[in-house]
């Protein structure tokens, strides 16, 4: 999200020209596609968080500027919101200790940066939307300095032509307008990449499609929202309208939402591409000098960079990615289906879950997509969203059952066999998945602890809706960085 933007207006001329530079970028990928140009020697996973600003007093404090100027560490970037970070943690091979690794140092770079933000008055937190924030703290004035926010916002609202509507009828219901793109500011998550050659890239998106209601409900961290009590995951309904570039008329006409499960299973990366170019227009339509075809012909590696901004502007839940890396170009898929939170041992032990059980599904001799279809997974994707660990999901073989009866039967397993095949250490493979058993063994992950503690402060301590708000952050920074597993964490 934190690409810099040049350019601050378009005209017609850009646009066309834009549109013909991503289709030239298409056409050479394809060719790229079939002469196998990618780098698959040393598959590497990624990671990145993005975190909450508060102040002492567990409220959204809009000073990501001044947070990031003290931490001094290039590895923080802004995000949407002032009241937004985001760490990029080093990609690593997961083999041996590699999630270990991934935990090591995504805590001693949040220790780090959280001793220094204390210095502005300002604290960290993992956690998928933060419970007091307000709609005071999502405006215009709000959006963070970066050039490309104010220009994202300024062309979703020139594409909608009115003013966003945010409706979400869960335990509570919400029905709010917004005059910008802010609200999207409120949905914080966690990002894992996995690295894959072209041959492997369809089995391993497809099984990370398949997987993305099971992954949300054991991690759902983001049940509360402008102080009403929603969906497990409101995240992904408000992130999904925050972003919607469609009026009513048009969504009647079945236009697809730039926030998408997608809706059919791939035979390729390609077809990813192709249909972002197929369906959505330009949102921002900047062009680069470079002409792919002659850097191709050349024996370069082009950089294709319309298409990868292009990319970067539709939201899948598993976002496909075009990346060059020291001379050489590679895919990766881009799992945003998690919330932040609610610790790094809970943020890593879901990566654990995630990289062994996509790599299981990938590699197994029937695919899980001949068994199932696709309008399956998105049911499984929002009943999950809305229900979390409690839900009921739909599986081959056994039909609905507990998503945590799924876990514990089926999946932990396969998990395991696809972490042994990673090479990760034994011991890690088993204190990890570890801690996604246990999680399903009590019930209990972020967001059924945010609404346990926000009913019991309310009932018992007799607060009223915005103080015990204030008081559920408070007590889940102190177990944030407790780094105890949130099955563990006791309800105040």
């Amino acid at each position: 999200m934190g690409e810099e933007v040049a350019v601050q207006t378009f005209s017609r001329q850009d646009r066309a020209r834009y549109r013909d530079k991503v289709r030239r970028c298409l056409d050479v990928f394809a060719e790229m596609l079939r002469e196998s140009r990618f780098d698959v020697d040393r598959p590497m996973t990624g990671l990145e968080i993005e975190l909450n600003l508060v102040d002492d007093d567990s409220m959204p404090t809009m000073r990501n500027t001044d947070v990031l100027r003290a931490v001094a560490d290039p590895s923080f970037q802004t995000e949407l919101g002032q009241f937004n970070v985001e760490i990029n943690v080093a990609p690593r091979r997961l083999a041996g200790t590699g999630l270990a690794e991934f935990e090591q140092s995504v805590r001693a770079s949040l220790n780090a940066a959280e001793q220094r933000a204390r210095t502005v008055g300002a604290h960290l937190v993992m956690i998928g939307i933060l419970p007091t924030v307000r709609p005071e703290h999502l405006t215009a004035a709000t959006l963070s300095a970066n050039p490309r926010y104010a220009l994202l916002n300024e062309q979703i609202f020139a594409a909608r032509g009115e003013d966003l509507r945010i409706s979400v009828n869960g335990v509570e219901r919400l029905a709010v307008t917004a005059d910008t793109i802010t609200p999207e500011a409120a949905c914080t998550s966690t990002q894992f990449h996995l690295q894959v050659g072209p041959s492997q890239f369809a089995d391993y998106w497809n099984a990370a499609q398949a997987i993305a209601g099971i992954q949300m409900a054991l991690g759902a961290n983001s049940p509360l929202f402008f102080g009403r009590e929603l969906w497990r995951e409101t995240r992904i309904p408000l992130f999904q309208q925050a972003t919607d570039t469609r009026p009513e008329e048009i969504k009647t006409q079945g236009v697809r939402p730039r926030v998408w499960f997608g809706e059919r299973w791939i035979t390729s990366v390609f077809d990813l591409f192709e249909e972002n170019v197929r369906y959505f227009p330009a949102l921002l339509p900047v062009c680069d000098p470079e002409d792919p075809s002659e850097t191709l012909a050349a024996g370069g590696v082009p950089t294709l960079s319309e298409l990868r901004l292009h990319n970067g502007t539709i939201y899948r839940w598993n976002r496909p990615v075009y990346d060059v890396l020291r001379g050489r170009p590679h895919l990766r898929v881009e799992n945003r289906v998690l919330p932040a939170g609610p610790t790094v041992l809970d943020t890593v032990a879901n990566g654990a879950f995630y990289f062994g059980l996509v790599r299981a599904l990938a590699e197994a001799d029937r695919p899980l997509w001949s068994q199932m279809s696709f309008s399956a997974a998105e049911e499984n994707f929002n009943t999950c969203a809305r229900h979390g660990i409690d839900a009921h999901v739909f599986w081959p073989g056994l039909g609905y059952l507990p998503v945590t009866e799924l876990v514990l039967r089926r999946l932990l397993p396969l998990a395991a066999q696809g972490l042994d095949r990673w090479g990760v250490e034994p011991g890690e493979r088993d204190r990890l998945l570890g801690v996604v058993e246990q999680r399903c063994l009590s019930g209990r992950n972020g967001a059924s602890w945010q609404v346990a503690t926000l009913h019991r402060l309310e009932s018992a301590d007799q607060l009223d809706r915005p103080a015990a708000l204030r008081e559920v952050v408070r007590h889940y920074v102190e177990l944030m960085h407790s780094n105890r597993p949130v099955h563990e964490w006791p309800i105040p």
